[in-house]
């Protein structure tokens, strides 16, 4: 039995893939995708907004801590609110937009990889090329999924080790072409441009660079694969968002100190590609395509194993349906499938912004959730879940009402996903509920979410 037991504990997560997996899911679309979409909306004000994104990050990741430690599991996010809000309506809604906007970010990640690997050819602009690389991305990373833990932990550990330091690597030396005296810029706004729409302009940034860490959740879902999760889940999550902290910190300095606000702007989706080619020429543009590659297929591995266990942990609570048949890889080839479905149809812009809102929405409820009702349980500090919603709230707004009049397409597509997914969990819940009804021999009271 002890030799069983052994044999298991030595298949699970270690601490170091975990932290692998999870810097695997944020490094990938967050620095490669989002700088020139900060640009646009922070000016030059680029790294301190993800340096503010790392501080609300920093407070929401406590919620997610305290039960995690308590309670781990393989879909820690959907146990979480299903001990709060109940097995209903609410609780498989907003896990549902957590579910979706991971899925988003594999879109973004897909997106990515196909951007970068076409700018050497000139063709990162491609309606065609770029969605044809992302889909076959994420196919790829789906077979990677189906040969088992074991080689998911090996290759996000070694793609993590290449992508943190290959990134640091472009950050320092970016640095030093720009003068070490662009590293003090950081922390002063002098010579920086301003934000065009001011405070607003750099909240609603705030809120984009959150996309950027939000991929510590996936280290939640892996409560049943890692090792000594009570303790090991959270130590995995405050060093994934320390480190990816210092590496924007570093990138974002190198970029702004290389190219002008209008420049990043107008190269949005492969600004760090770009801000290579002035200080290393084409060798620098090849080296942050490789490195890029390499980030965003690592991503795509590390976010499909996670989320996939997400929908595993929904699909057996009876929130979210299962493909005919055995169940086997069912929630990989679903959770792939959604991803090459809006990497093909969305682009980067829009799935940014659609994942952005969706997951701040579902991150207020998990704080409310934590406040109202289990902050006995998990034995919580309140006021740290209060300070991450009034957070949260402050770059949701203001984002909002910046895409409103930028954008009210994808707001639009957002409405329309959001009430999807809350209509269908209410006729889940419902059919569930009557189909559990003449088994009890009662009449059975339906949940009021």
């Amino acid at each position: 039995m002890e030799a069983e037991s052994s044999s298991k504990n030595e298949q699970k997560l270690s601490l170091t893939g975990s932290v692998a997996l999870g810097t695997g899911v944020m490094i990938g679309a967050g620095i490669f995708a989002l700088v020139g979409q900060v640009a646009e909306l922070a000016g030059g004000w680029v790294p301190w907004a993800f340096f503010a994104g790392a501080v609300v990050v920093g407070f929401s990741s406590y919620s997610y801590i305290r039960y995690s430690a308590k309670n781990p599991s393989s879909g820690g996010i959907a146990m979480l609110l299903k001990a709060a809000y109940g097995p209903g309506v609410v609780a498989g809604s907003f896990s549902l937009f957590m579910y979706v906007s991971m899925i988003l970010a594999e879109s973004l990640l897909g997106r990515t990889f196909g951007t970068y690997l076409l700018r050497p050819f000139g063709l990162q602009d491609s309606t065609l090329w770029v969605p044809v690389l992302a889909v076959i991305a994420i196919a790829g990373a789906a077979i990677v999924n189906l040969v088992g833990n074991t080689l998911v932990e090996r290759s996000a550990t070694v793609t993590a080790a290449i992508k943190i330091i290959g990134i640091a690597v472009l950050a320092v030396a970016g640095i030093l072409t720009a003068g070490l005296s662009s590293l003090g810029d950081l922390f002063t706004t002098t010579d920086r441009t301003p934000p065009d729409a001011g405070l607003l302009g750099f909240l609603g940034a705030v809120a984009l660079c959150i996309l950027a860490y939000k991929g510590f959740t996936t280290i939640t879902n892996q409560g049943g694969d890692l090792r000594d999760p009570k303790r090991n889940i959270g130590r995995s999550i405050m060093i994934a968002i320390s480190l990816c902290t210092v590496l924007y910190l570093l990138i974002t300095v190198a970029v702004t100190g290389s190219l002008t606000v209008p420049q990043i702007v107008e190269a949005r989706d492969y600004a760090l590609a770009e801000a290579a080619e002035p200080a290393f020429g084409s060798w620098g543009v090849g080296l942050t395509v490789a490195i890029a590659v390499v980030a965003t297929l690592s991503g795509l591995v590390a976010s499909l194993f996670s989320v996939s266990k997400l929908y595993d942990m929904l699909r057996d609570m009876g929130q979210a349906p299962g493909l005919p048949g055995k169940e086997g890889h069912q929630s990989l080839y679903i959770t792939a499938g959604l991803a090459i479905l809006m990497a093909a149809f969305f682009d980067l812009s829009q799935i940014a912004s659609l994942g952005a809102i969706l997951y701040l929405v579902m991150d207020i409820a998990i704080h409310w959730g934590i406040i109202r009702h289990l902050k006995d349980d998990v034995e919580a500090k309140t006021w740290i879940p209060w300070v991450a919603i009034v957070l949260d709230v402050a770059v949701l707004i203001p984002f909002i009402l910046l895409k409103a009049q930028s954008d009210p397409f994808t707001l639009i597509i957002t409405a329309v996903v959001a009430l999807i997914i809350v209509v269908t969990q209410w006729l889940v819940v419902r059919r569930r509920n009557d189909d559990a009804a003449p088994t009890e021999g009662t009449s059975t009271r339906h949940e009021s979410d």
